[in-house]
């Protein structure tokens, strides 16, 4: 087979003058926690990018197949979201909640048009994790309950607050934590007790929360919080009717239903922009991150304004969140989605990749599963297709020659099993068929 060659792009980089990757390793030895983790047996050093793609130091392209972790929606510099944090930069850099500001209000109202029901208030934070911090405590202000269920292989961000729903023993301190917090069964057909062949598999794995409310709480709780695709748990899409049920039971029971779609978000999946809506439901907190400013440091909350006032009655105010710049580049993404069908043709590349890997899968048989909806899509790789043994090594070796190939690619999972790929919404044909062919040749080489 013939190396895989990437799609022509009319963007030259511009030449790279700055430190080797060797000098920036050691300063990062040197001067950086070294708790922060780095991919790749040798490190990657990215130093330009624009749309899908993005150039190391000596000007090699690569295919960004992970889009920053998810972060990089309508492509690397884009043109329009630039020029708005570039205008607004020149003229007002900084402004806090304190006074009014233009930017904030009308990107709130331009979110806010995106949300289905009554989630139209919005509170804009930095990171998800704060975001989810924030949920959680709005959860129980507003109920006055304690108890949050939260489930088994979901990431919900790196804080105290937020590692305590974290159920991933390698994102875990060990610290106390998680007090208040109860983990359900992961609704997870690949490896869970009922498959995808189960029709009742949504309800079954959704009464797991109901025998949590009854047996270990009060009966009263706060909340439910889940991802709509679990992320880094391996891109887990839920069986049908799964949130619809679990909703009415925490509802029943005082709680509310947070939604994080700091992954699934912004039209990621394709056929909704929302992740919770290919369930079917409206959650009461919806949490966003990533995504949402294509890489800037930006989050919200988006909330009833009925559990909007639990937060009234004490000082509460972000620093940075929201802030003009921000804002500006925030509703220049949306913009973007808007005007390039973004959402559509996530929807269109993600069936097509579909289609593509699940013929993959049936040539090679250390890939255990496909799934995932739209341009969020996960190979499970296993050693045993009966036994479901993990394939940790064979990832990494996957994810390596990969990019050797001129693809980058992410891996999720309890073990590292699992291969992600949620690149920028802008790819095209050429660029999946490019990575169709980068797989086959790496799951090629493992022998």
């Amino acid at each position: 087979m013939k190396t895989p060659a990437l799609p022509p792009t009319e963007h030259q980089p511009r030449p790279y003058t700055g430190p080797s990757p060797g000098d920036v390793l050691a300063l990062r030895k040197q001067f950086m926690n070294p708790g922060i983790f780095l991919y790749y047996k040798k490190p990657l050093m990215v130093v330009e990018g624009r749309m899908q793609y993005v150039w190391d130091e000596k000007g090699k392209r690569y295919l960004d197949g992970l889009g920053g972790i998810v972060t990089v929606s309508v492509g690397h510099c884009h043109p329009h979201v630039i020029a708005a944090g570039n205008k607004q930069n020149e003229l007002y850099q900084h402004s806090t909640t304190i006074y009014l500001h233009p930017n904030v209000s009308q990107y709130a109202e331009k979110l806010a048009s995106k949300m289905p029901g009554d989630l139209k208030a919005c509170y804009f934070v930095n990171s998800g994790s704060e975001a989810n911090d924030l949920a959680i405590l709005m959860a129980r202000a507003y109920t006055g309950n304690f108890d949050i269920i939260a489930l088994r292989n979901a990431y919900h961000g790196g804080n105290h607050a937020t590692m305590g729903v974290t159920a991933h023993g390698t994102w875990k301190y060990n610290i106390p934590q998680a007090f208040g917090v109860h983990h359900a069964l992961a609704p997870y057909p690949y490896r869970g007790i009922w498959g995808y062949d189960d029709p009742q598999a949504g309800p079954n794995y959704a009464n797991d929360v109901k025998e949590i409310i009854d047996y270990a709480s009060s009966g009263r709780i706060a909340g439910f919080i889940a991802e709509s695709i679990q992320g880094v748990g391996g891109f887990v899409e839920f069986p049908a009717d799964y949130l619809k049920n679990v909703y009415g039971y925490v509802r029943a029971a005082g709680g509310v239903c947070i939604a994080d779609e700091v992954q699934t978000g912004f039209g990621r999946t394709g056929t909704h922009f929302w992740g919770f809506e290919t369930q079917g439901v409206i959650p009461d907190i919806v949490t966003m991150a990533k995504g949402i400013g294509n890489g800037c440091p930006l989050a919200a909350v988006v909330t009833t304004h009925e559990i909007a006032q639990s937060l009234v009655g004490k000082v509460h105010f972000n620093t940075f969140g929201g802030n003009p710049v921000v804002s500006a580049m925030g509703k220049a993404v949306l913009e973007v989605i808007e005007k390039e069908n973004l959402q559509e043709n996530s929807h269109k590349m993600g069936e097509y990749i579909l289609a593509g890997l699940n013929k993959l899968k049936e040539k090679h048989k250390i890939i255990g599963d496909v799934r995932g909806k739209g341009l969020m899509l996960g190979i499970e790789m296993v050693k045993d297709r009966k036994t479901k043994e993990p394939a940790t090594a064979e990832c990494a070796q996957v994810l390596e020659t990969a990019r050797d190939l001129g693809l980058l690619l992410g891996k999720g999972g309890l073990r590292g099993q699992v291969i992600r790929f949620a690149p920028p919404m802008c790819i095209t044909k050429a660029d999946a068929d490019f990575l169709l062919e980068v797989l086959d040749e790496s799951f090629s080489r493992l022998g």
